[in-house]
């Protein structure tokens, strides 16, 4: 069964274009919204699978997305939720992140192509969570002075970035051109010297970063 879209962005164009991109690549689009009222009373009516939501909607353009992203959420957590904007918004965000629930947050200027989207689309229906690097480095240059982060080596920082991008050991081991066992070595250092309970699967390990990034 294709997955329940709801879509909510105030640019009718961009809507429309992601509705048919979307319905092109198997997903079943039951409801646009272009403010946030209407988004929930269409989330409400038809509780799709996934919410995909632009951060600054109507009235004040500001954070109205992220604020109805967080009433959604209260309201259906294991419902998902990607964010795709072309603003980086970490502190109103942050709580959605680290919630423990299917998330994305994608820039809309650095989704390469549709199949891309498609993907991290897939990836939160499925339950797991994926972040747009750029917002990764938002959320690293938002640490305090006291950086809890200089007990890792550079090449553990490397791998902690990657990890919060959503990535596996293969993939981030593709990434660096070394080898898997080699970023499972560094997994192990960086939940260890973090005092971070080690976990297996993708979005355990995006969630362990967000929450320790939390607490500074």
């Amino acid at each position: 069964m294709a997955a329940r879209v709801v879509l909510a962005d105030d640019d009718v164009l961009l809507r429309e274009g992601l509705a048919l991109l979307l319905e092109r690549a198997g997903f079943a689009v039951v409801g646009q919204a272009g403010d946030p009222v209407e988004l929930k009373a269409l989330v409400r009516r038809l509780e799709p699978d996934l919410v995909v939501l632009d951060v600054r909607m109507p009235p004040t353009h500001t954070v109205e997305g992220i604020e109805a992203a967080h009433s959604i959420r209260r309201e259906y957590p294991g419902m998902g939720i990607l964010i795709l904007s072309a603003h980086t918004e970490v502190e109103q965000a942050l709580d959605l992140l680290s919630g423990g629930h299917p998330v994305g947050y994608l820039l809309k200027g650095n989704v390469a192509d549709a199949k891309e989207l498609v993907e991290a689309l897939e990836r939160v229906v499925q339950g797991r969570s994926i972040i747009d690097p750029a917002v990764v480095h938002e959320l690293l240059s938002a640490r305090r002075p006291e950086d809890p982060l200089t007990v890792l080596s550079p090449r553990e920082r490397e791998v902690l970035a990657l990890m919060a991008e959503g990535r596996s050991n293969a993939g981030i081991a593709r990434r660096l051109f070394v080898s898997e066992g080699t970023v499972e070595k560094h997994v192990r250092s960086v939940f260890a010297k973090l005092e971070l309970e080690e976990a297996h699967d993708d979005h355990r390990r995006v969630l362990a970063v967000i929450r320790y990034l939390d607490t500074l």
